[in-house]
């Protein structure tokens, strides 16, 4: 493996809220968070330095926030915006290198291996450029971590650049024993609460424990845990510990996507009855099936994904149905989901209900059935997504979705849940 990369992974500092802070200048030295000021169970998106150092934090409750600190200001979101300040920063970057690598909204990859010499070959000058050039044009502040690898860039920027005053840290092979693998082992890149526990529970606490580890011994331990199947993520986990990461930086679509789906979280007590959840079920596999047409793909395998609650009792599970023929069909996906539903539900209310199609196919062959025109129905849906495609989400609807229970008018304005 080259150790001879010069890779960045650029992170955003409380992008949301930096956004809104450049958007109002009014608010430039006071507390700010975004989030659904109108509801105080949401959750806070983002916070900007002078929210987080009065308690507030992301994923708290707007409410908590409030509480912690009552001269916060929270603003509403505004995904589109946010979207195009990321796709801004993206052109910003493709200046300095081509080789950039979307990560998240508002983290990027940038392998400047090739254009270093461009900018006098000084590593930090390049990156003070970088950083001030985004700054400068949107008001975005970013810390880079630095690595010869994708995953140690990562673990560069959570683990040390977030911290630094200037923002910039690299992690190289040499550091790793004083640096990274002292460090416990939540702090690894791709370790999350459970698998942290599953570590412990082998008598691993820090990154440096699994590094320092031969891979068969590693192995061993985590078969012992979690099973014979556990040989890929041990390996993952191993070669993370140690830095290594022969994946290069891509630009555009990485990888042909496998499944495609949707979610909604619902307010539990108003979905008691078959019925209204019926409404939400539908809006659902109509958005599912409607990116799968855009896509050109169908699917052979529905499945569901539900959340019920009655607020003190809760559970939660995933069923799965095999089509007779792949399908992007509304009728044909929405009767398997209503199908897997129905023959699952206790009774509770749904807090949150998904649909996913996957084992996706090319939809340029469609299977022929005896008693259903289905090249009639894939004209009749193409040109309806068309319309949409034109006009908007709203301006074909079903007269379901104007009950109550509907929530399509409400996504038809938001953005991956929150408002555009």
């Amino acid at each position: 493996m080259p150790k001879d990369r010069v890779i960045l992974l650029s992170d955003c500092q409380s992008f949301y809220a930096s956004v809104e802070k450049a958007a109002h200048p009014e608010y430039r030295d006071k507390p700010v968070a975004v989030g659904d000021p109108a509801r105080m169970n949401g959750i806070v998106l983002a916070a900007c330095p002078i929210a987080k150092a009065q308690g507030v934090t992301t994923a708290s409750r707007v409410g908590e926030a409030l509480a912690k600190c009552p001269e916060l200001i929270v603003i509403r979101p505004r995904m589109g915006t946010y979207i195009k300040v990321s796709l801004l920063i993206s052109e910003i970057y493709r200046t300095y290198t081509d080789l950039v690598e979307p990560y998240s909204i508002d983290e990027q990859f940038l392998d400047v291996t090739g254009s270093l010499a461009y900018f006098g070959g000084s590593l930090k000058d390049m990156i003070y450029k970088i950083q001030h050039h985004v700054l400068l044009s949107t008001g975005v502040w970013t810390r880079i971590g630095i690595g010869s690898t994708k995953v140690m860039a990562k673990m560069a920027t959570d683990n040390y650049a977030k911290k630094m005053k200037d923002g910039i840290y690299e992690l190289t092979f040499n550091q790793l024993e004083s640096t990274l693998w002292s460090l416990p082992i939540q702090d690894m890149f791709m370790v999350a609460s459970r698998m942290t526990r599953n570590f412990w529970r082998m008598g691993i606490s820090t990154i440096g424990d699994i590094a320092r580890m031969e891979l068969p011994e590693f192995k061993q331990r985590m078969r012992t845990t979690m099973g014979k199947q556990s040989d890929i993520q041990a390996e993952y986990y191993w070669q993370t510990a140690r830095g290594l990461d022969p994946s290069p930086v891509v630009t555009g679509i990485r990888h042909q996507i496998k499944s495609v789906g949707h979610g909604k979280a619902l307010r539990w007590n108003l979905y008691t009855r078959l019925t209204d959840i019926e409404v939400v079920l539908l809006e659902l596999v109509i958005e599912v099936c409607q990116r799968a047409r855009r896509y050109r793909y169908m699917g052979s395998v529905v499945s569901i994904s539900v959340l019920e609650t009655d607020g003190e009792n809760s559970c939660s599970y995933e069923r799965q149905m095999t089509l007779p023929e792949p399908s992007s069909l509304t009728h044909e996906v929405a009767a398997a989901a209503l199908t897997l539903f129905t023959d699952n539900w206790s009774g509770l209310p749904v807090g949150r209900l998904a649909i996913t199609l996957s084992r996706l196919s090319d939809d340029g062959v469609i299977q022929l059935t005896l008693f259903d025109d289905r090249v009639r129905s894939y004209n009749k849906e193409r040109a309806i997504d068309g319309i949409k495609a034109r006009y908007g989400n709203q301006a074909l609807i079903r007269a379901s979705s104007l009950l109550e229970s509907g929530v399509a008018r409400e996504r038809a304005e938001q953005i991956g849940g929150h408002y555009k």
